[in-house]
């Protein structure tokens, strides 16, 4: 690996020193600061809100941990060290949730270290708010296009998501030049990465994998994290890549529409559903519910339920089902009383916001 040394405009220093100390040196440094990479703090509090309620469901402690990248580090490194069974082997928060417990989570959110965007954060500026927003963004990316093409391993794929760049901050602890006196002009997503790979010898793709390894992440998430920017991705890696540039194109940041196209190709998304997900990203759609909580319905009783929510009336939902009018009403009164719904509108406004429907 090379030292590379960037000249800027006079009088500036140059982003990487060929004096200073060697990039495996400086690596391994900034691998150690990751350790303490702080949450912003309003999520923090969150997690603590909602794991302190006193009816709190899983699906709110996971969505609390997934708004922020550093909590999400945190819980899954912790989930996959302490489970013997399946050690190095949880890739999604809600199973790493249901390994510490929301108490487990309630001390590790009491611990974090955090930073508030009104505040300096030493060592840090303001490249953890810069983060968190591109990552959340890319989940939210990665969550449309999980639900467009039916992709069944979405919680491990939110988390890819969430992380993919987490290479940018081990290079920009490193670097004091990074990412602006590195990148220079550069503007799409693929000219920045040739650009690391020109000043830097590595990218931040790579670094990001060694990372995920480091710190015993499953291997799936550390290829997704490593492949996202490859042009022969496939399979989640390619749905990162993609995830990455809508992310940035709903920031109307620079996307090269060849390399777009071709990213949606190789996830087999159809260039009408590339249209119909960009237009919506900027509107802000949100994320559709995801079952986490368990379900205490049966699944006649969902289908019911479903056709329910549907304005179906009981001689309908009957025919469909090929059940009695009698049958139908027995389940509905059984899922009134399992759910604690008082009428019909009522059950279906909480399973939909449980993600069962």
């Amino acid at each position: 690996m090379r030292a590379a040394a960037t000249t800027t405009a006079a009088g500036s220093q140059p982003a990487v020193s060929p004096n200073s100390e060697g990039h495996g040196r400086r690596l391994t440094a900034a691998f150690d600061a990751l350790e303490a990479f702080p949450a912003l703090a309003e999520s923090r509090d969150r997690v603590l809100r909602v794991v302190r309620e006193d009816r709190t469901s899983v699906g709110e402690v996971v969505a609390a941990v997934e708004s922020d990248v550093a909590l999400v580090i945190t819980v899954l490194r912790i989930a996959n060290r302490n489970s013997q069974r399946k050690k190095g082997k949880v890739a999604g928060i809600p199973e790493a949730i249901e390994i510490l417990s929301p108490e487990g989570v309630e001390t590790l959110a009491a611990r974090a270290t955090t930073f508030d965007f009104f505040e300096r954060t030493p060592g840090w500026d303001l490249m953890p708010e810069r983060f968190r927003l591109h990552a959340v963004a890319t989940q939210a990316a990665a969550d449309r296009l999980a639900r467009e093409l039916e992709y069944d391993d979405r919680d491990e794929l939110l988390c890819s998501a969430l992380l993919h760049d987490i290479g940018k901050l081990v290079l920009s602890h490193a670097y004091p030049g990074y990412p602006s006196q590195i990148h220079g002009n550069a503007r799409t997503p693929e000219e920045r990465l040739h650009k690391e790979r020109l000043e830097l010898g590595v990218d931040h793709a790579l670094v990001g994998g060694v990372l995920a390894r480091r710190w015993a992440l499953p291997n799936r998430l550390a290829m997704a994290i490593e492949r996202h920017h490859a042009d022969d991705a496939e399979g989640e890696p390619a749905l990162v890549r993609l995830a990455d540039m809508l992310a940035h194109y709903g920031h109307a940041q620079p996307v090269n529409p060849k390399e777009l196209l071709q990213a949606a190709h190789a996830c087999d998304l159809t260039t009408e559903q590339l249209r119909e997900v960009m237009y919506e990203l900027p509107h802000g759609s949100g994320q559709a519910k995801r079952n986490v909580d368990p379900c205490p319905l049966s699944s006649r009783e969902v289908e019911v339920l479903k056709r329910l929510a549907e304005g179906k009336v009981y001689k309908q939902i009957a025919h469909e089902l090929e059940l009695s009018t009698s049958t139908v009403r027995t389940h509905l009164h059984n899922t009134y009383a399992k759910l604690g719904a008082v009428d019909r509108a009522q059950a279906v406004l909480i399973a939909t916001e449980r993600g069962w429907l």
